[in-house]
């Protein structure tokens, strides 16, 4: 049994029925939507998002109804934003499969998103389900925020680790963290608990987040991304930054001006990515990601035990420890 398999186990049949209402959730009268959103739906990931959903619920009692339109809204709100980030990042890939803006050019992908996004508001608004609209509004918000902050922090690329994680709270943990909130409120009433499971989501969303960012120095086989598009895309990813604190003024200099001017010259973006792997950065990066990782562990053990929470912890360590 593989891992993902092995923890969706307490759930599987929740997760076959989330797929089915997910596809009814993105049909569309508009052909060429149609079309589109059946692409999407063929190649969809590993779906920790719901997982995370789903297990929070169970850990804090039961499914239910709540629960699945809590995991379509998730999922229908981070494809949208998925696609718009494709846009943005002007990528041709997503998982290895040709993006919507490769296939159908930017307006439609822009379109496709903001049809992505209106659905998952009606979905929860006939509903009636607006404090899980809160949770994954605001989500979302922080997300776009995130992105801007990184935007604005990178153009003269002097980022600090306390930039650093600021960034990847808004634009990754946040939404992992709705996911544990909003799983967790479709199940208990009880705010100290739904407060501890978002908290739990936010710490385990900074680890995968660092685990995404060593992908960038590692076997580029599966992942979905050749090594190096971060430095690329110029973004400054934690091994980076601390590699450029912690060398000589002349070698920053060297490294910002690669990645500010040079980051389409593959052989500079190279001598990047072998500058980050001579030094310590890789190792320490490892070491922040572990921190984050036990400290989410912690927060979950602090519910009872069952076995969605032991099924929580093995996602916490898979998302450390996955290969792509």
């Amino acid at each position: 049994m593989s891992i993902v398999k092995e923890i969706q186990s307490p759930i599987a049949a929740e997760m076959l029925l989330f797929e089915e209402r997910f596809k009814q959730a993105m049909k569309s009268s508009t052909p060429l939507l149609d079309k589109i959103t059946h692409y999407i739906v063929k190649r969809k990931g590993k779906q920790l998002r719901p997982m995370f959903v789903f297990l929070s619920a169970k850990a804090m009692g039961q499914v239910t109804e709540n629960t699945y339109t809590a995991a379509n809204l998730i999922e229908l709100l981070h494809t949208a934003t998925l696609v718009h980030d494709d846009v943005v990042d002007d990528a041709n890939y997503r998982r290895g499969f040709f993006s919507l803006n490769a296939l159908w050019k930017n307006k439609i992908a822009v379109l496709v998103g903001d049809f992505l996004l209106s659905k998952g508001l009606l979905l929860s608004v006939e509903q009636g389900q607006f404090e899980l609209l809160r949770i994954v509004s605001n989500a979302v918000k922080e997300m776009s925020e995130g992105e801007l902050l990184q935007i604005e922090r990178t153009r003269n690329l002097n980022l600090d680790e306390a930039i650093y994680f600021d960034i990847i709270r808004q634009k990754t943990a946040s939404l992992i963290a709705a996911c544990c909130e909003a799983g967790a409120h479709s199940s208990t009433e009880d705010k100290e608990k739904i407060a501890l499971m978002k908290e739990f989501g936010m710490l385990t969303g900074i680890a995968f987040q660092i685990k995404d960012d060593l992908f960038d120095y590692g076997d580029a086989q599966g992942i979905g991304k050749p090594t190096g598009i971060d430095i690329k895309e110029k973004k400054m990813t934690l091994p980076l930054i601390h590699a450029i604190n912690k060398t000589d003024s002349r070698t920053r200099r060297r490294i910002i001006r690669t990645v500010k001017s040079h980051s389409d010259d593959p052989k500079r973006v190279a001598e990047v990515l072998d500058f980050v792997k001579q030094t310590e950065s890789l190792s320490y990066a490892h070491t922040r990601m572990l921190e984050y990782r036990d400290k989410a562990l912690a927060v979950l053990h602090k519910i009872p035990d069952s076995e969605s929470r032991q099924k929580l912890e093995l996602l916490v360590n898979y998302t450390v420890e996955r290969k792509k």
